[in-house]
């Protein structure tokens, strides 16, 4: 394995900084107090204000525009194909960069590689049918949601509700859906659904995906569910009341659904893990900066012992992450079973980040609890990360059960 960084990616993250730079940062500084004031930024049932979806469209179409919004994408839906190295590597440097920003940057410049832009997922459709939909989602102008987690069924994912019926040459669903990030705001949906009841308790698939656009009848988002502190969120609960899929919407084969999600599910969850590295560089970039600067007992901070400690644990948290991150990206670019690494990584990646976020506020002391330095926002945002995309404790499931299956390669 090879770690040179080559410059077609160096160049690439040079070019998203200069983006970031030249048309996102003027934005956030003229919206300022919209982005910064989450009294404005929700409305009062808690969805984002039209100011701010506004924005995003905005940021989505600039970054459309300069070849970075598709640049993750895979080859056949248009998108650079860079890879999952370069994919990992980019995600870190913008989140190192920028920060916690969960507004405006994160979701919107490089999309979630399973939930909106040139997903995985779409591969799985039927190309006439992506052929029509594909132009509005590569340009940033209609965005999705992935619906697969409901109320009581998250890391069981067997145990879900919602059923779709063959009807001539039509799916109906009915069901609910909860957790799903964008749904409030999306043009298009990714919904599973129990096909078949014996292989589904049986959990042997029995689960089918479909595509539709979320102004199909039935479809509705009734309430969003704001977390950790905030007024609002981007995730809501989706409702499906006798909701009509054409067959030719279907994603991948009947009762296969489950690993047509996974197919994406699996890449958002080594996106994610790029991003928590990228975020604990940020917050040790910070702490280092403080403890140099922050005086008591007649010198710097960063001369205590006991602040040393800290910083070097982030360090050590880090290095670990990044050598991780890095070795699961180069399996999955090489074509080689990574199933376990893949849950190694977003379990280590969610917990450090939690552990370097928390040092790193201690190190600012009570400065680290205000607003100001944006680490409380960090804190908040790496604490949900440990649920997302799989528990760490489903995580951990997953890794046994692939050590007691015979893969104890490393």
């Amino acid at each position: 394995m090879d770690y040179t960084v080559p410059d077609e990616w160096v160049a690439f993250g040079d070019a998203l900084i200069r983006f970031i730079d030249r048309e996102v940062a003027p934005l956030e500084k003229a919206h300022a107090a919209l982005l910064h004031n989450e009294r404005k930024l929700y409305t009062e049932d808690g969805r984002y204000a039209p100011e701010l979806m506004a924005l995003r469209a905005t940021v989505r179409a600039l970054s459309a525009e300069a070849g970075f919004y598709t640049a993750l994408g895979d080859e056949s839906l248009g998108g650079g194909g860079l890879g999952a190295q370069a994919a990992v590597y980019i995600q870190e440097r913008l989140n190192h960069y920028v920060g916690p920003s969960r507004h405006l940057i994160h979701t919107v410049i490089l999309p979630s590689p399973f939930t909106n832009g040139l997903t995985p997922v779409l591969r799985h459709m039927e190309p006439a049918v992506l052929e029509k939909y594909l132009p509005d989602i590569a340009s940033g102008a209609k965005t999705m949601c992935f619906g697969l987690s409901e109320p009581d069924a998250g890391s069981d994912v067997f145990a879900m509700r919602s059923r779709a019926v063959r009807d001539g040459d039509h799916w109906v669903i009915n069901g609910s859906k909860q957790w799903i990030t964008n749904a409030p705001y999306a043009d298009y949906a990714m919904i599973f659904a129990v096909t078949d009841e014996e292989k589904a308790r049986a959990g042997r698939g029995g689960i089918s995906g479909f595509f539709l656009p979320t102004d199909t009848p039935g479809f509705s988002v009734p309430s969003v569910i704001p977390t950790m502190g905030h007024l609002g969120a981007d995730i809501g609960i989706i409702a499906l009341d006798d909701v009509r899929v054409p067959d030719s919407h279907r994603l991948g084969p009947v009762d296969k659904g489950l690993s047509v999600a996974l197919d994406g599910v699996n890449a958002g969850r080594l996106s994610m893990a790029a991003s928590c590295l990228g975020l604990a560089r940020w917050a040790l970039d910070q702490a280092l900066e403080y403890s140099k600067v922050r005086k008591t007992f007649g010198k710097p901070i960063a001369d205590h012992q006991m602040i040393q400690a800290m910083l070097a644990e982030c360090a050590m948290d880090i290095y670990s992450v990044k050598s991780m991150v890095s070795h699961c990206a180069w399996l999955i670019d090489q074509g080689k079973p990574a199933t376990k690494e893949v849950s190694i990584v977003k379990a280590s990646s969610t917990e450090a980040l939690c552990r370097v976020m928390d040092r790193c506020m201690q190190v600012h002391g009570g400065m680290g609890l205000t607003n100001e330095l944006r680490l409380e926002e960090g804190f908040r945002f790496a604490r949900t990360m440990r649920i997302p995309d799989g528990t760490s404790e489903i995580q951990r499931r997953t890794i046994a059960k692939r050590l007691l299956d015979g893969d104890t390669a490393f």
